[in-house]
């Protein structure tokens, strides 16, 4: 699994799963118990991973969607 992006935003992961789901691309988010735990400051990023082979086609999903992020 590859990081695609890494975010506090909260909408942000709920959206990029949408988009990666419609397309078929499997993904996985990692850190939602350490953001919970913060509580709502939102000082902890939220990570979505995607396999290897899918992350170019991931990352172009996103882009033609209007959605930024580093990576």
């Amino acid at each position: 699994m590859e990081e695609l992006l890494r975010t506090t935003d909260i909408t942000l992961i709920p959206l990029a799963k949408t988009l990666l789901d419609e397309m078929g691309i499997d993904s996985f988010e990692l850190d939602v118990n350490m953001s919970i735990l913060e509580g709502s400051i939102g000082i902890l990023p939220r990570r979505l991973m995607v396999r290897r082979d899918e992350l170019d086609q991931a990352r172009r999903v996103l882009r033609e969607n209007g959605v930024t992020f580093e990576g």
